[in-house]
């Protein structure tokens, strides 16, 4: 116990000492020139930032995720036996992933095997539907908008969010369910005889993820287009280039730090999502994360769990440095 409160107490500490050691040392050799990070922020300001993003970054996101690998490789045990004999690290809970056993590798574990592959297959179709819906938008904003339409878009586009994910998800559902207003409206124009089951063909999933995450592909889209110079359009465009060369050529490629990051952001929260795939989802699909929540809160199985939602973890992480080598980006330009 002593350890692990040295640990935690003490990594942070070390993390400051170290963001000191190297401001100094850049300093000695000439890499960073002009006024330091403490002397343009103060001393009390500039120990605040470095303490409150240690803090951030080592509570809110390595700890929790150090402590959910390292349980994900223990067994499940009563809490008498945590710290005992039997408490040693296993891969049974990956094993039960994979073959539905802990014990026995006879058989695959199709049902969650496929609902896991679902998840990633349909995040990254609804990653690429949101960058086809987002990006004409996001040139017409950054491009041609006038100030006061930009300013009537922008609102039009964050107003609905002002309403929560849960309450959209049902909205989506009234407006797509038997007796709702698509099919009345279906009906009534004598387009159909009878009503179209939206939500057991998982239309209203697929439309409730991609709209809750309309604004992560919008905004860094935006942000990237905008940082182009207007001429290069206008001059492409007096010379005779057809649209699509324009955008080919020119757009897309200034634009490839903030479609890789609309596609990262797009893609994680989509394959994270437990609210829509719950209310929207239709009886014949198992999303993963439902699944992950199960071995949780149902099973109470936290190691299973872990081992579950570090399976999907790795697999986000891994779609991103697909992304980025395919858009041949580095980390740090995406943040850009």
């Amino acid at each position: 116990m002593n350890g692990s409160l040295a640990f935690v107490f003490g990594l942070p500490l070390a993390v400051v000492v170290l963001f000191f050691a190297l401001s100094a040392y850049e300093r000695r050799m000439g890499v960073a020139t002009g006024p330091g990070f403490f002397q343009r922020n103060g001393l009390a300001v500039g120990l605040y930032l470095v303490l409150a993003v240690g803090f951030w970054a080592f509570f809110i996101i390595l700890l929790p995720q150090l402590a959910m690998v390292d349980m994900s490789f223990r067994p499940k045990l009563p809490p008498s036996q945590m710290g005992g004999p039997k408490d040693l690290y296993t891969l049974e809970n990956y094993r039960y992933f994979l073959f539905g056993s802990t014990t026995s590798t006879a058989e695959w574990n199709w049902l969650h095997i496929k609902a896991f592959f679902l998840t990633i297959g349909v995040s990254i179709i609804i990653t690429l539907i949101n960058f086809a819906i987002c990006y004409p938008l996001a040139f017409h904003m950054a491009q041609s908008a006038s100030a006061a339409r930009l300013r009537i878009l922008l609102l039009l586009l964050i107003l609905p969010y002002w309403v929560n994910e849960i309450l959209r998800a049902f909205a989506f559902r009234v407006l797509l369910s038997s007796g709702g207003i698509i099919n009345q409206m279906l009906m009534g124009a004598g387009l159909t005889s009878e009503p179209i089951d939206f939500l057991g063909a998982d239309v209203g999933l697929y439309m409730g993820l991609s709209y809750a995450y309309l604004l992560m592909m919008i905004f860094p889209l935006y942000n990237a287009i905008e940082s182009l110079d207007k001429n290069q359009v206008e001059a492409a465009r007096d010379l005779g280039a057809p649209w699509w060369h324009i955008h080919a050529f020119i757009v897309l490629p200034h634009a490839k730090p903030g479609i890789a990051s609309g596609c990262t952001l797009v893609f994680m929260l989509t394959a994270g999502a437990l609210a829509a795939p719950l209310v929207l989802g239709g009886p014949r699909t198992l999303w993963f994360t439902p699944i992950v929540y199960d071995r949780f809160y149902q099973a109470f199985n936290w190691p299973q769990g872990a081992a579950y939602a570090f399976i999907l973890l790795v697999s986000c992480i891994l779609f991103v440095l697909v992304v980025l080598k395919a858009f041949r980006l580095s980390l740090g330009e995406i943040t850009r």
